[in-house]
């Protein structure tokens, strides 16, 4: 065996290691300015879905899972020690006034009508698709990327759930925040599995 073959392992371990975050409990830039807007976003989702719940049956199990998708970042946040902007905040409550008047806006279109709540249903997860495809190539820890991969997954399947929902009522919808071919390719697949958070 040459010596090149002796040390091509050894160079691509440390390959690997140079391109790999460090586990060092330290959030990056990126994970920092991200990740506090992430959890209130997933709070907008629960907290949407809570005022939602006489409108449709199916709006307690996606809050549920919501609820979970939010603590998940929460444990981000601490783990990185951020601060938490939905610590101690009742549902409706942000620290963010763009998320306090879009969950008024969201809420207020949503009781009108069946329809109109399940029609809010699919834009919550639509734009959480959108911030979450844009947040995914600045995670530099690799315990942040996977939560936002479970939270996109999370979301494409609450996404077709809506829309399955929506659609058999006889509601329509046209993506806001998705480009068009992007949204029909997820509500077009099946529901997907995968490892819990």
């Amino acid at each position: 065996m040459t010596r090149n073959a002796l040390l091509a392992p050894l160079l691509l371990a440390l390959s690997a290691a140079a391109c790999a975050p460090a586990d060092d409990g330290v959030a990056s830039a990126d994970e920092a300015a991200m990740l506090p807007s992430l959890r209130e976003e997933e709070k907008l989702a629960h907290d949407v879905y809570v005022a939602l719940d006489a409108q449709a049956p199916q709006f307690a199990n996606i809050a549920a899972s919501e609820q979970t998708h939010t603590d998940a970042v929460r444990t981000l946040l601490d783990r990185y020690n951020l601060a938490d902007p939905a610590a101690g905040r009742a549902v409706g409550s942000f620290a963010s006034p763009t998320f306090a008047a879009l969950y008024t806006q969201l809420v207020t279109a949503g009781r009108a009508s069946t329809i109109e709540a399940l029609r809010v249903g699919v834009e919550i997860e639509e734009l959480d698709l959108h911030d979450l495809a844009e947040m995914q190539p600045k995670a530099d820890h690799s315990d942040v990327a996977n939560t936002l991969s479970n939270l996109a997954r999370g979301s494409r399947n609450h996404l077709r759930a809506f829309w399955s929902q929506l659609t058999a009522a006889g509601g329509t919808y046209t993506p806001q925040h998705l480009d068009e071919a992007t949204f029909r390719a997820i509500i077009n697949s099946p529901q997907e599995t995968g490892r819990p958070f």
